[in-house]
């Protein structure tokens, strides 16, 4: 069946560039975060990676019960910008306070003082805005556009965006932090500069797009008449109930889990490979094929008629780069390194391009299932998994560099120390790609929703 036959468009190039944009604003906070919050503070603030990790770990369990708190409000918003976009709007000034705040811990507090700052700072970012902010962002997906091509397209520009955010912050924050001088000051100053830079244009995206009226969304739909209010409990009993949302979150959160090893290639190549800015050049290796693979995923998705089989045949060339990354890491070849990044990365591309229409698709689902349309909960999944994910990724990179006696007061690292950085950057993100790679092999949403219709089709003929 030709999915995206004869639908009604809803939106013009500019709304969809403009919508994907608002990830140049997400990937401020997330890439910068993500890439240098640990060395910042290792190596400049001085802080025990160890205990950093079990701090943010802890910050997780707050985490865990605001993504669906966010989706369920958001789903219960009315208002003259919509349901989403004002969480979009006014959850980002809080991202960018609260992420210069994280860069800005005093160097003559106590230790202990310290500690707690960046706990409280890190939590609030996590815990409440960028929840607030990424939810509502990307479940604009499913209301501003019912077509299924415009919601594949819309996820491929949104992460073009992103991973040409990550790339520009991976590779010039560290000549960035050394033209502000170096030091506390110069972290403090370029996470100022980031969070102005994304509150622009997360308000810039966030006014492209218009929300569809929600008797435009409920249109057609045979489940119209039984829609039934529900609260937070009734909708993470719909979210459990729904395998293919559980399978995103799984995904998503290993997803973020594979992003922390990688982004722990800061360390890999400062002390293996004795060159920090080679970081830059791995991270052009790694977001350069996705960019390309996202640009050609709408098209893919339409030859392919779907998003299943490009996604799982996709991950499995992500294996078999990741397994060459292996092999060419321990013969000492950074030129092999580079070539197979890029191969995995363009593997990886399809998944990352219609993942939101992925979830719309899932979204769907409740719809047919339970009658009752929660895209804002569905999309919890989105924040749920960059926070669980990325946080338990920063935590266990945290806990694996103690536990291998790293100190970043020290030149040249212990050898046990070299050994578990050859574990973090080259084995677990390979274990990680198998692990999803097989949870797609699962993920036909697309499959599961065509078989619903026509059961629905046929029972209407008696």
């Amino acid at each position: 069946m030709e999915i995206f036959m004869k639908e009604k468009t809803y939106l013009k190039w500019y709304n969809k560039v403009g919508y994907g944009s608002g990830d140049i604003a997400g990937n401020v906070v997330y890439a910068f975060l993500s890439s240098f919050v640990m060395i910042y503070l290792t190596n400049t603030i001085g802080l025990s990676a160890g205990i950093v990790g079990t701090l943010i770990a802890v910050s997780k369990l707050f985490d865990g019960f605001t993504d669906i708190f966010f989706g369920a409000m958001i789903d219960k918003t009315h208002s003259r910008l919509g349901k989403a976009r004002p969480w979009m709007l006014y959850g980002y000034i809080g991202c960018a306070v609260t992420l210069a705040a994280i860069f800005a811990i005093p160097a003559n507090l106590g230790a202990t003082a310290q500690y707690a700052w960046f706990f409280i700072a890190y939590t609030l970012l996590n815990g409440v805005f960028y929840t607030a902010n990424n939810i509502a962002y990307s479940a604009l997906t499913s209301l501003v556009t019912k077509n299924s091509k415009e919601r594949v397209q819309m996820g491929s520009y949104r992460f073009i965006f992103a991973f040409s955010t990550s790339l520009l912050i991976q590779s010039v924050t560290i000549g960035f932090v050394a033209k502000c001088g170096g030091g506390a000051a110069a972290w403090r100053t370029v996470a100022i500069v980031y969070s102005a830079v994304g509150l622009v244009i997360n308000t810039i995206s966030a006014l492209s797009v218009k929300e569809l009226p929600e008797s435009e969304l409920n249109e057609n739909d045979d489940h119209k008449s039984k829609e039934e209010k529900y609260g937070l409990a009734e909708a993470l009993r719909i979210l459990i109930n729904n395998k293919f949302y559980l399978m995103i979150c799984g995904v998503y959160i290993l997803q973020q889990l594979y992003g922390a090893m990688i982004n722990s290639g800061i360390y890999y190549m400062t002390y293996v490979l004795k060159n920090e800015n080679l970081y830059g050049v791995f991270s052009w290796a790694f977001n350069i094929p996705l960019i390309i693979a996202l640009v050609f995923t709408p098209a893919l998705v339409g030859r392919w008629k779907g998003m299943y089989k490009l996604n799982l045949r996709g991950y499995m060339i992500a294996v078999v780069g990741r397994a060459l990354v292996v092999f060419a890491g321990y013969i000492g070849s950074v030129p092999l390194m580079l070539a197979f990044t890029a191969l995995a990365a363009l593997g990886q591309g399809p998944w990352q391009g219609d993942m939101n229409a992925v979830i719309a698709s899932c979204s769907e689902y409740t719809y047919l299932t339970k009658g009752k349309r929660v895209d804002g909960t569905m999309y919890s999944c989105t924040s749920l998994g960059v926070k669980l994910g990325g946080g338990l990724g920063t935590a266990v990179a945290g806990w694996l560099l103690e536990f291998s006696k790293f100190d970043g007061k020290l030149a040249v690292q212990p050898e046990s120390c070299i050994n578990m950085l050859h574990i973090m950057y080259l084995w677990l993100p390979l274990i990680i790609n198998i692990i999803i790679m097989l949870i797609l092999s699962r993920m036909n949403v697309e499959g599961a929703n065509e078989k619903l219709r026509s059961e629905r089709a046929r029972n209407r003929q008696f």
